[in-house]
């Protein structure tokens, strides 16, 4: 395909951009489209594949009209051998594909010019032992790679599946440094406002005791009343900072986050509850944000949660009768809670909704993959 001056010479620029790049998608759709315009390979594709075996299609370069039809659907659906040999772990380097069943069906369903792309090649992204994806190249009237074209993507796929490794860790590094700072910062309210606030109500007290005056009791006792509000309040946030009883598990710690609000909470689970720590912590946010509406807003203080866990994904369900609201209004100004609600649930590639009318309470639901 190429001679291996030219081989190492993209290899490098290759890896350079690798280098550079911090978020994930820009950094493999470059690195694909250096790797095409630099060698004879004239399309690719890439699957990230979970451990479960799922595969979602990240990136695509240069699709012949067959393929990217639709938002790519055949690409998407109906048997795939590499993904098969991936889940099996029978994928352990850079293979030719003598019948892709997604490329043929494509074909056959004539949906457009295919440019006489028929084969591909195929390559696990992996780095050490930890698997990611494949990566799947392809040329007109290509249906065999030599060697030194499968030793190329190889190491492609390589220098990929080391990028990719490098940027989770970067990620985890700043989810255990923002943790940090959240448990800091935790213990500085705790330690500094919330034991003010917790003396301003001693002190309210105190002067209700001892006047004899009815205004100046009333002013005491509206004193130490804001106060304690202000006291829930902060102690709901310090809990948001650093949610203390997740370890217990997560229906738990929405309980005892329910009661701290003084909200009577029924729970109903289906499903083992088995999840991410990211899927779960995301899951304790989102209920104490629902939570925290529903005392706010709703004018009740009984609240329903359920919880119903699949094979692919889990349902969040908050539930009161309660004042309820416009949904359509709010989605066209979202409140910070709803907003921050959204904003999660897209973070980690789910969905959050509303049903609700005014004197009829409201629901919310929240279905995340995992």
């Amino acid at each position: 395909m190429t001679n291996n001056h030219s081989n190492i010479a993209i290899l490098k620029e290759i890896a350079e951009l690798l280098n550079e790049e911090t978020e994930m998608i820009p950094m493999l759709n470059g690195a694909l489209s250096k790797f095409l315009s630099g060698t004879k390979f004239e399309t690719g594709w890439i699957f990230f594949i979970d451990k479960k075996g799922k595969s979602e299609l990240v990136v695509k370069q240069n699709l012949p009209d067959t393929l990217s039809y639709n938002d790519c659907q055949h690409l998407k659906r109906g048997g795939c051998w590499c993904v098969s040999r991936f889940r099996n772990d029978e994928l352990k380097k850079a293979s030719n594909i003598i019948e892709c069943q997604r490329i043929e069906g494509a074909i056959e369903e004539n949906v457009g010019d295919h440019h006489d792309i028929t084969h591909h090649a195929t390559v696990p992204l992996q780095s050490g032992q930890e698997r990611f994806g494949i990566l799947n190249v392809a040329s007109r009237n290509t249906v065999r790679f030599t060697e030194e074209e499968l030793d190329l993507l190889e190491s492609v796929a390589f220098q990929m599946g080391s990028a990719i490794k490098r940027i989770y860790l970067t990620n985890e590094q700043q989810e255990i440094a923002l943790v940090q700072e959240r448990n800091r910062l935790a213990r500085d309210l705790h330690d500094s406002v919330n034991q003010l606030l917790f003396s301003v109500t001693l002190t309210a007290r105190a002067g209700i005791e001892m006047t004899e005056q009815e205004e100046l009791k009333e002013t005491f006792k509206d004193i130490q009343q804001l106060t304690q509000e202000a006291l829930t309040e902060m102690r709901a946030l310090i809990w948001q900072l650093r949610p203390k009883g997740l370890e217990s598990g997560l229906i738990e710690a929405i309980k005892v986050y329910a009661e701290m609000l003084n909200l009577q909470l029924s729970v109903n689970v289906a499903g083992v509850i088995q999840l991410p720590s990211r899927v779960e912590e995301t899951l304790f946010r989102i209920a104490q944000e629902a939570l925290n509406n529903a005392r706010k807003h709703s004018g009740v203080s009984q609240v329903q949660l359920f919880v119903n866990v699949t094979a692919t994904d889990v349902l969040l369900v908050v539930k009161d009768a309660g004042q309820g609201f416009n949904v359509e209004a709010i989605q066209e100004i979202p409140s910070i809670g709803i907003q921050s609600i959204k904003d999660r649930s897209h973070a980690v590639g789910g969905t959050a909704d509303w049903v609700s009318e005014i004197g009829k309470g409201t629901e919310l639901l929240v279905r995340l993959p995992y």
